[in-house]
């Protein structure tokens, strides 16, 4: 189902071309020709309005066009292509595809250029994860310095030497409950609406604070073992890199690498013998990576209430701090506010495949399609591409108005993520 194909869906559904069927036309209210009263926009029309914003920011990579959103990016990308990134193996292609991925991704999700420029650069050094040096940490900083910045070369060093693994999965991801998270989100949001002008004292900003103290965290060298101060805005934009880069990457060969078959993705296993690059099943992330956003919410919301109550001894004064800026909130998982059960995800993506793997033959087994793609997004609602091959299924039943509707709904959460979940086809492919 791609960009082309649905928009033009849309517009044939919505300007008189499908709609010329008995079955669209019958669906749609009635209206006196001479009424000119302004007509309420259909959901459908309402989706596809959120789609053509996205859709801007997102056309320079649709069409290649990397200077529209970066002057330098065509050059940044030559030079990370001539250190050999191209030649370098990633969990779902090269390691150059991948980093030109996170930075897509970043960029549309709205974070400073110093943090997008990271997340170009981000693994450059080699990380805790994974050993894909292209430029040495100490003699080539200088280099990297010269090619993306002061600032952005800052970041990428901290990213580079810090073990993120447990910094983030052992040391700050457990100290939640999933319902805990949902709670306290719901609490973060109530506050910003609400009146009282000092919420120092409330429970989820305590509790934050005791997990992600305002002045930062101290992690360790992963090759020196020395101390390595974080401040907590540069934490956050590493939690916000990590839901990137994870949503980039991440298939069921992880899954089987990681013994992640619950989907809680607690990395209990490290079984090399599994095979790459596994069935192509989407992998089970998205529990997870909701849980990161749900906890860089969190950061953002109180650095903002700090922000209206005068600072309280926490002012950016960090070059660091300047460089990662606002923490801007992304629009997955609704604006980093819900947090998705793992079992509820697995069940979804296990549909998912049902309805997409099996053969049908006829218009009931259309039907069992149909409802297994509708028990998926139910189940779990943050993904586009059940939108969208349920569309394919509205479409082939002659359901025009539903179908332009699941497809506008598919392709904005497509382009709200950057990247696919289901990664047998590009992100590229799944919006045109």
């Amino acid at each position: 189902m791609a960009a082309t194909t649905t928009t033009k869906m849309y517009n044939d559904t919505m300007n008189g071309g499908i709609n010329s069927s008995k079955e669209y036309s019958e669906q749609q209210p009635q209206h006196n020709a001479g009424d000119t009263t302004a007509k309420t926009p259909t959901a459908s029309e309402s989706e596809w309005e959120a789609v053509s914003s996205l859709l801007d920011a997102a056309r320079p990579f649709l069409r290649g066009e990397l200077g529209s959103a970066d002057p330098e990016l065509p050059s940044l990308v030559a030079v990370l292509r001539a250190a050999g990134a191209g030649e370098c193996y990633h969990k779902h292609g090269t390691f150059l595809a991948h980093l030109e991925d996170v930075y897509r991704i970043l960029r549309l999700w709205g974070a400073s250029d110093a943090v997008v420029r990271c997340g170009l650069f981000h693994s450059s050094y080699s990380n805790s994860y994974v050993d894909l040096a292209i430029f040495q940490p100490d003699t080539g900083r200088a280099q990297v310095r010269g090619i993306i910045g002061a600032d952005a070369e800052r970041l990428v060093h901290l990213f580079c030497v810090v073990p993120r693994h447990q910094l983030i999965f052992e040391q700050l991801q457990p100290r939640y409950t999933d319902q805990e998270l949902r709670d306290h989100l719901a609490a973060a949001q109530q506050g910003q609406l609400g009146s009282s002008p000092v919420l120092m004292m409330s429970p989820w900003r305590r509790k934050l604070r005791s997990v992600v103290p305002p002045e930062g965290v101290v992690a360790t060298h992963i090759r020196t073992g020395e101390a390595v101060p974080l401040s907590r805005r540069v934490l956050a934009a590493f939690l916000l890199m990590t839901v990137a880069d994870f949503s980039d990457q991440y298939t069921d060969y992880q899954d089987e690498l990681f013994g992640n078959a619950d989907g809680r993705l607690e990395f209990r296993g490290d079984d090399w013998a599994a095979l790459w690059p596994g069935t192509g099943k989407p992998g089970l992330w998205v529990s997870a990576m909701s849980r990161l956003a749900a906890l860089y919410g969190l950061i953002a919301r109180d650095e903002q209430l700090i922000s209206k109550e005068g600072g309280d001894g926490h002012d950016i004064v960090d070059n660091n701090d300047m460089a990662v800026g606002e923490l801007v909130i992304p629009p997955v998982f609704e604006r980093c506010s819900r947090v998705l059960d793992p079992g509820e995800q697995k069940a979804a993506r296990d549909l998912y495949w049902e309805a997409i793997t099996t053969t049908r033959t006829n218009k009931d087994n259309m039907k069992d399609t149909e409802a297994l793609l509708r028990e998926s997004i139910a189940k779990n609602p943050f993904v586009g591409e059940p939108h969208l091959v349920l569309a394919q299924v509205l479409l082939n039943a002659g359901r025009y108005a539903e179908a332009a509707a699941a497809a506008g709904r598919g392709v904005r959460l497509m382009l709200q993520w950057g990247s696919s979940w289901d990664k047998r086809m590009t992100w590229e492919g799944w919006v045109s």
